[in-house]
Parts: structure tokens; sequence; C-alpha cells
């Protein structure tokens, strides 16, 4: 995808003016010594004054070059926004679109520079730490380590960072590490997307029992189930009368065996940064926290928290992943109907399809399609409604309207449309940003049902290329389905409220103080949502 760079006149003009500054400051120190070698007759100027006039007349000029361009970039009407007079009744209102377009130059847009930096630091240090991983093995756990899980070797990068979406820091990141399944296991992975007994939440998820790879020597089932019988008891549980593998059990040996492998490359990379591994128990992955060192001179000194996610390939890019997303995970040791264990649970990581999917949109999309920038500003909205919320209520806002949904929301609209078109173009932002809301409120409300954009029949395998047969047969997925309606109710007054106080929730928390004069806007209502108003 293309990256665009913009002009940040916030850090331009200081920057001139600093260096017009400096400027004078060394021409003052220079004269000065100069002028104590040979001082000047009585009555003649020394030239300072006039310099001194001359610098205020071109730093007055550059003020008034600068307000001249902020006024020209973001004045309604001009080629950049001109479409926004047609956009909804909160967008004919003056002003309203040169807040939104600076809270997102301000406040929401990432620089592609510092990322570029985060992302090449992410992929060197989780690349020593998967290799020291893979080089270890698994002493001790197995007798012989022949039936032992292992680190198959490399990583995926997986989530906004890579796929030109991400808002604000470039500190969180999230990477796919396979594993390597002994040569005796194989796995056969099912959908409960069928099972009604479970509850909506559940049936997204997928369980894998064991089964015996194909072998041309036809070995008997007996002799298989001995072979892999250590195997199947430090990483599996009974489901049904078979033994299926457990992401609880994967997850914990996944954990332990990061330490081990951090505590080989530590030294190595003292130098360079400090590192440190948060375990996440059983409802999270790790996280690798990435800490600058006091010797990094970088220009990019940030902090990064990398969620290191344990994945099993089933294929065709599609990976298992341990433990299921929120809000599943957090009820990992439930005791589910019709014999099911819910440690068995797998959910299911379709990343390289959605990219593929993106990469789809982006070839077929007019030029300059704004419709990833619409979905940064639709999770800039996400989080100015989390505003003033109790952390409960805010945990269950975040967790309905996660990122993966609004991708979603996103890919959905996209899809039914065929690829973005002119009507995605950036003078069109506004319209395009309030089509994507209100989509979402409907799908809140159940007016449509926000599927998943791979899995089942109605899936955009066209688009992604092939899938593995377990995916290609499963029930559609509701991402939404995990959610009462009550609490989806409440999500959409909260959309809806948010929406309607965006001018107000603009001036408050984002771009430059001079924009605070602009008009607000006549209508000043609002509703309020979950007993909190920002």
């Amino acid at each position: 995808m293309s990256v665009h760079y913009t002009l940040n006149l916030r850090v331009f003009w200081p920057l001139v003016t600093g260096l017009c500054t400096a400027l004078v400051c060394l021409y003052h120190v220079l004269w000065g010594s100069w002028g104590a070698r040979a001082e000047p007759p009585d009555g003649v100027d020394g030239g300072f004054p006039l310099l001194k006039v001359a610098v205020l007349l071109l730093l007055s000029y550059v003020l008034l070059r600068c307000r001249h361009a902020v006024r020209q970039r973001f004045l309604p009407g001009s080629p950049r926004l001109g479409g926004h007079a047609a956009f909804s009744r909160h967008f004919r209102e003056p002003g309203l679109s040169i807040l939104l377009e600076s809270y997102y130059e301000h406040e929401v847009r990432l620089s592609p520079h510092v990322l570029g930096h985060s992302k090449a630091h992410v992929s060197q240090i989780v690349g020593e730490l998967v290799r020291a991983g893979r080089s270890r093995g698994s002493p001790g756990l197995i007798p012989g380590g022949a039936l032992a899980l292992a680190f198959r070797g490399d990583f995926i990068q997986v989530g906004s960072a890579y796929e030109q979406h991400k808002i604000r820091r470039p500190d969180s990141f999230d990477v796919l590490v396979p594993l390597r399944l002994p040569p005796l296991v194989a796995l056969d992975p099912r959908s409960l997307g069928e099972e009604l007994a479970l509850a909506p939440a559940f049936r997204s998820c997928f369980v894998c029992a064991l089964k015996a790879p194909p072998s041309p020597s036809g070995a008997s089932g007996g002799h298989w189930l001995r072979d892999c019988k250590p195997f199947a008891d430090g990483f599996c549980v009974d489901v049904r009368g078979r033994r299926h593998l457990s992401a609880a059990l994967v997850l914990r040996w996944f954990q332990s065996h990061l330490q081990r492998s951090l505590a080989t490359v530590r030294y190595s990379l003292e130098g360079r940064c400090r590192v440190t591994l948060t375990p996440g128990g059983l409802e999270q992955p790790p996280t690798l926290h990435i800490l600058p060192c006091r010797t990094d001179y970088g220009c990019c000194r940030l902090s990064m928290a990398v969620r290191l996610i344990p994945a099993v390939h089933l294929g065709d890019g599609v990976f298992l992943v341990a433990p299921p997303p929120p809000p599943l995970s957090s009820g990992l040791l439930l005791e589910l109907p019709g014999g099911l264990r819910s440690e068995a649970l797998w959910g299911v990581n379709t990343a390289r399809q959605e990219q593929k999917l993106l990469s789809w949109l982006q070839e077929r999309a007019a030029p300059g399609a704004c419709y990833l920038k619409c979905l940064q500003l639709l999770k800039a909205l996400r989080d100015l409604g989390a505003r003033g919320l109790d952390s409960a209520a805010a945990t269950q806002w975040g967790r309905i309207l996660s990122s993966y949904v609004l991708k979603t929301v996103l890919l959905a609209v996209l899809l039914r449309k065929g690829a973005p078109g002119q009507s995605w173009d950036e003078e069109h932002l506004g319209k395009c940003l309030e089509e994507l809301v209100q989509f979402l409120r409907d799908c809140l409300l159940r007016r449509h049902t926000l599927f998943h954009c791979v899995l089942g029949p109605g899936g955009a395998a066209a688009e992604v290329g092939p899938l593995p047969k377990v995916l290609r047969e499963a029930a559609p997925v509701d991402l939404l389905a995990a959610f009462d309606g009550h609490a989806r109710e409440l999500a959409a007054a909260r959309l809806l409220s948010t929406w309607q106080r965006l001018p107000q929730l603009l001036r408050a928390y984002g771009g430059p103080r001079y924009l605070a004069r602009c008009p607000p806007p006549r209508s000043q209502r609002t509703q309020g949502f979950l007993e909190g108003e920002p």
C-alpha cells in the first residue's frame, strides 16, 4: 500500500523560526568578537540594529505565511475538503470540517517514519527471541523431546500497524509465533458454528482432535495411540472420548518456553534495549515489553508492547490461536454443554487473508481513496466515546467496538459496493465516515448482521485465495453475537451520542488552540449512555 507523507506545519514553522533565531545569535556572537578588535568610530552604526529590524520583518513574514497556509489548508470549500458541504447536518455546520481534519492531522495520523522504525525494531528483537526458542527446543518436557511442541522458527506480524490503519502511537504490536507439531501428530479441526446448544459467543471457536497422519506403512491405530501418548498427556484434554489439543496447556508451555528463550538472548540485547516478558495467564497471551536503553540515542525512543500469540497452522495461511479472543478468553475454564471443555477451544486468525483482501481493494480503488483514513477516524471516534466512562463500562465499550469489529465494518461496506470508487475520494471523507457510523449502528441494533469477512460460504474467498476446507464449510460467524441485546442497544445509543457531540469533543480533545475559535454548531443536543458523559 502507498504511504503519503504530508508537511506537518505545527513542526515546520517553529523549526524555521528557531533556525532564524540561531542565525541571529550566531551573527551577534561573531559581530561582538570582531567589534572587540575593531571598534567603529563614534557616530557610525555597527549594523546590528539594522539586522534586528530585518530579522523582525522576516519573522513577521513567516508568521503571516504560516497563518495563510493554515487557512488555505483547512478552508471549507478548498479541494481538500470541498465535499464536506454535502455531508449531513453536522458537517454543514461552520468550522466542523476544519475540526475533523485538524483532529486527524494532530491526534490520529501516525508518522510513517516513526512507525517504520518501530516495526523494524520489533522485527529484530522478536526474530532473535524466536530463533533462540527454536534452537532451545523443549528439553526436559517430554522424554527424548521427539513428541514435543517447538517453535517453527518464523513469526508473522499482524494487526493494524501492518495494514496502514494504526492510530496515534506505534507502541503496541501483535505477532503470531507458529508452533511445529511432532511428525507423529496431525490435527482434525472442527468448527463449533453448528453447535446450537452452545452460547453464541462460543460458536466462532474451533476444537482440534488428534489423529494419525497419513502413513504409507499403514500402522495400526493402537500403535499410534501408544506412540503419541506422551504428547497427548502433556498437551491434550479429553473431549467426547477423543484427545483434543488444549489451548490452555499450549499457552502455559508457550509462556514458560518464551521465558527460557528470553534468558538466552537478554545479555545480547542489553546494549540496544531492555526487554521484559509479562505472562498473560490463561486469558491473555504473553506480552514482550521493549524499553529503550539509556544509551540509545535513536530518533524514535519509544517503549513498545508486543503480544506474542502462539499459533497452529491449518494451511493456506490460516492459524488457530490460543487463547480465543475476548470475550471468549474470560471464560477459558468454564464447563460447556455437550461434553465440551472450554480449555480446548481455539480462536481462528485470518490476518493473511484480510491483508490480501485489503490489497485487492487497494488495487481496485480510485486514486486518493480515503477508506483507511475513515477507519482511523472511526477508531478515534470510538476512543472519544469512551471518555468519561467508568472502567467497567469503558471495557465493555471497547470490547463491543473492538478494532477488529471496526475493520470488519469497513470491509463489509466496501465489499457491498465491489470496490472503493469515486464516492470514497478524500473530498467525501465526512460522508464516508457517516456511512460507516450508520452501518455500525445498524449492526448493533440488529438491522444488519456483521459477519466475519472470511469464514463461511458468504466470505470473500474468491478475493483472498484458497482456504482450508474446515473454514470454507464453517457456519457464518456473527462478530457481535457474543453480546446481549441490552449491551448492544446501549452501545448504539452511546455511538449516536458521540456522533452528535462530535464538534464539542473535537474542540475539547484535539487540534491546535487557534481552532477553538471555530463557531459552534447550532445543535447542542446530547444523549447519555452507560451513566457517563465526557
